[in-house]
């Protein structure tokens, strides 16, 4: 279940941005053709309105921040300064950092019911979106399901480090596909370029 989760809330993001980009690549594209002279071509692009896509991709990343949020607490990868929490003897370091794990829980349980009642409220009324004429209860649903996840997430790491005492950590040094390269396996001297120094013992040759 909890691995369902998982791909879906990366599927979710991955879309979210994938559609974003697109169509804003598709919109600007549009918006340039459409004011070249070109015959026939210029009134048919004309005739295509795209006046909702700049809203659309602002709902969209909305969206994506919200989910993006509560998945870079699942992975760790939330900038945070923990050079003082890292210097406190283990136990103390192990006290604050629950309490910071589950103040981020009770934080986020806030906003979602508090976002939660916003949808509900709003969801009586005839508000529409200026564009896209959406209901607005639609565009605010990511407050409560994006905030209630991210407790969820918060929850979960706060479990995990009770019982095994290790946070997430992403090193954003990595990149997928390409093996890491020990510092061994490099000799800069042997390196034929004009950036890395000749070697000295050498007599200047590489």
């Amino acid at each position: 279940m909890l691995r369902f989760l998982d791909h879906l809330e990366e599927w979710l993001i991955a879309f979210l941005i994938a559609a974003a980009t697109i169509l804003v690549f598709v919109a600007v594209v549009h918006r340039y053709a459409a004011g070249m002279p070109i015959p026939v071509v210029q009134d048919w692009l004309l005739a295509i309105n795209l006046s909702w896509a700049q809203e659309l991709c602002i709902y969209m990343f909305i969206w994506m921040a919200k989910f993006g949020a509560a998945y870079g607490v699942r992975t760790g990868i939330h900038v945070g300064v923990d050079v003082l929490i890292n210097r406190l003897p283990d136990g103390m370091r192990r006290n604050y950092v629950l309490f910071g794990l589950l103040s981020g829980a009770l934080f986020t349980i806030i906003v979602g019911s508090l976002g939660a009642n916003y949808v509900w409220v709003i969801g009586h009324t005839d508000q529409t979106s200026p564009d896209l004429e959406l209901p607005l209860w639609i565009v605010y649903l990511c407050i409560p399901l994006g905030s209630y996840l991210m407790c969820f997430r918060f929850l979960q790491v706060a479990w995990s480090f009770f019982r095994t005492g290790e946070l997430p950590h992403h090193d954003h040094g990595y990149v997928e596909g390409i093996d890491e390269v020990s510092p061994i396996d490099i000799i800069p001297y042997a390196m034929k370029d004009n950036l890395h120094p000749a070697d000295a013992k050498g007599g200047g040759k590489s």
